[in-house]
């Protein structure tokens, strides 16, 4: 007996649905094990304006963003920096927040080198809302900086750019400066480690139990930003350390190639992260 096509055609429709239907299911039950946080450093969009930035990083799906002091946030804000911004635009920022369920979970706080200075980016972290502040400081704000993360229950990151930029290239000198200070943690930065000549892996390792936050990047051999997967970083390997230490925090990606054009790039790093997770 032979089949109509078009009840064929309905036949190889249906079973390609219900397959997709149950690997969909599949990586959604894997996707919801997640113990750490997906978000988007804001900085992959400085090429625009704040509210183009949330709007951007919306339509990711992901629900945790990052901003920098530095960032001009924009005609609504009369061009202010996000580290300048008074009580209106602080509450400018929480509203476009709400409206599109975004949580901005920390900030990359620049040039703060007084505690006056400090305060001021721990006030309005507290106003926004943050968890942590990702920042260099000098050594000797250290003790200032964890006294006020202890009274505005904030955390602190130490970022570590490359060798030759930054006093904590290497982590073991993030864990000889914050030895000391129950408040103070690491921002772990896979790229720029790379470009130092260092195994993320490892510095992982290193760095097991004070991470608090994660700058997610791919590197070529000759040091430059690639979309993820195209580097030389051992994601698989990075996935497992994580798991193995059951890290917890939030993994901010962070894009800083193509940079007027990267929403894109950035969905893909998403979709190439929540992969070597389910696969590692």
């Amino acid at each position: 007996m032979k089949l109509n096509y078009s009840v064929l055609l309905g036949i190889i429709i249906i079973l390609i649905t219900a397959f997709t239907d149950k690997s969909s299911h599949e990586q959604n039950k894997h996707l919801a094990l997640l113990k750490w946080k997906m978000g988007i450093a804001l900085y992959s969009f400085n090429h625009h304006s704040f509210n183009k930035a949330l709007s951007m990083a919306e339509s990711t799906e992901a629900k945790y963003v990052e901003g920098f002091s530095f960032q001009n946030m924009g005609a609504e804000f009369n061009n202010k920096t996000m580290g300048e911004l008074d009580e209106a635009g602080i509450q400018l920022v929480r509203q476009m927040l709400r409206k599109r369920n975004l949580t901005l979970s920390s900030m990359y706080v620049a040039n703060a080198n007084n505690e006056e200075q400090w305060k001021k980016s721990f006030e309005n972290g507290r106003k926004l809302g943050l968890k942590y502040i990702v920042c260099e400081p000098d050594k000797n704000q250290l003790g200032i900086i964890d006294s006020l993360a202890d009274i505005y229950n904030i955390k602190v990151a130490i970022h570590q750019h490359v060798k030759g930029s930054s006093i904590y290239w290497h982590p073991d000198s993030v864990l000889s400066a914050i030895k000391n200070y129950k408040n103070i943690g690491a921002c772990a930065d896979l790229g720029h480690w790379v470009r130092s000549g260092l195994d993320p892996v490892r510095c992982l390792e290193i760095l097991s139990g004070h991470i608090i936050g994660i700058h997610l990047k791919d590197i070529d051999k000759a040091g430059k930003d690639v979309a993820l997967g195209e580097g030389v970083i051992n994601f698989p390997n990075v996935v497992k350390e994580l798991k193995k230490q059951k890290f917890s925090g939030t993994i901010q990606v962070e894009c800083e190639h193509n940079m007027k054009d990267n929403l894109e790039d950035v969905k893909k790093a998403i979709r190439y992260f929540n992969a070597a997770y389910i696969k590692n």
